[in-house]
């Protein structure tokens, strides 16, 4: 676990002004906190920072600290599962000295503000990372590289967790896949996180589950003249159906607040549903997105709810000499529940 102090900015103050805020236990402020979902472009790094700006912009607007956006934001995430090794690191880039971490941390410093935001992170080894940045007014903050990889063979898996002390707050971050093994989550909340951030491209994909697959490209295309058919699929077990069968369980059981972020629209092949959200420790959904377009949701993230859930009991509850079974060697097999590219060649 990589624990770091940030020095948390206040809206009232003056952004050259800074004041030391200390975390302790149970200790959460409030926080306004935005969880964004946008139509990235394969491959196209320049207009996907140019809508984070746009929206970053719309959730301070609101009163947000922390805008987040949704797993390889900044290049596009689900073109890149037939890369080979080279293509992928000329694509990738290093963090935090690379142009993509610099463009956020201006973007940040503009609007005086938090943003997360995913991209692909290159090592001095060549080693190659699905990673999520934070930065801030003053620039890089921390980094999450993604536990449990699998749209590229080439891609490396990160290999710890990450609670950070940030403007009051004790922060996790869980990317897409990670959030499937309830573990990942459970170990966040125990070190620590009272907020996780959940970022994903995922909705809409093939499947074997009853009433899952993919949505007809012609629907997203015509969603302003009928947005009624577009929006029953984005809603049923293909979309947010699927997403309430486990996602408020993380948070209930963990006793947490998860901020998921998801891309919009057509990304690569296949349309993806959006449905940015932020979950409570009680499992309910404080805000979230219904727009069939890009948007940003706002929501008040206050501390009295950690004291009252049910998953923080859970928590001292558990009984650790009866979990052997958890952690008895195993080899690790990332496997979606759909087909990629790179399994053709």
């Amino acid at each position: 676990m990589r624990t770091v102090t940030i020095y948390a900015y206040r809206q009232a103050l003056d952004y050259n002004q800074r004041e030391k805020l200390v975390w302790e236990a149970d200790k959460m402020r409030e926080i306004r906190v935005a969880a964004a979902q946008f139509e990235n472009r394969d491959n196209d790094k320049e207009h996907n920072l140019s809508r984070i700006e746009a929206l970053t912009r719309q959730a301070v607007e609101q009163g947000a600290e922390i805008v987040s956006f949704h797993e390889g934001c900044i290049p596009a995430y689900s073109w890149i599962q037939s890369l080979d090794k080279q293509l992928l690191l000329e694509m990738a880039e290093p963090v935090p000295d690379g142009p993509a971490v610099r463009r956020l941390s201006e973007i940040a410093r503009q609007l005086k503000t938090v943003i997360m935001a995913g991209l692909v992170e290159r090592d001095a080894d060549d080693n190659v990372f699905n990673c999520y940045v934070t930065v801030g007014p003053n620039g890089f903050i921390t980094r999450f590289r993604k536990l449990h990889p699998f749209v590229n063979p080439h891609l490396s898996a990160g290999d710890g967790y990450n609670v950070v002390d940030l403007l009051g707050c004790r922060i996790g971050f869980l990317i897409c896949y990670d959030n499937n093994l309830p573990e990942n989550v459970r170990i966040t909340a125990m070190h620590g996180a009272e907020i996780i951030f959940m970022p994903h491209v995922t909705c809409c994909l093939p499947s074997v589950m009853p009433g899952r697959g993919t949505v007809d490209r012609e629907l997203w295309e015509n969603r302003h003249r009928d947005p009624v058919r577009l929006r029953k699929e984005f809603q049923g077990p293909k979309g947010r159906g699927w997403l309430m069968r486990w996602l408020p369980a993380r948070a209930y059981e963990n006793g947490v607040y998860c901020v998921f972020s998801n891309p919009i629209g057509w990304d690569y092949d296949s349309v993806k549903p959006g449905l940015a959200m932020i979950l409570d420790p009680f499992g309910e959904v404080l805000v979230e997105s219904h727009a069939l377009e890009e948007d940003v949701v706002v929501g008040l993230l206050t501390p009295d709810k950690l004291k009252e859930t049910s998953g923080r009991r859970y928590l001292k509850a558990r009984r650790p000499e009866l979990y052997g079974k958890l952690v008895e060697p195993q080899e690790s097999v990332t496997q979606p529940g759909w087909k990629m590219e790179h399994e053709d060649t």
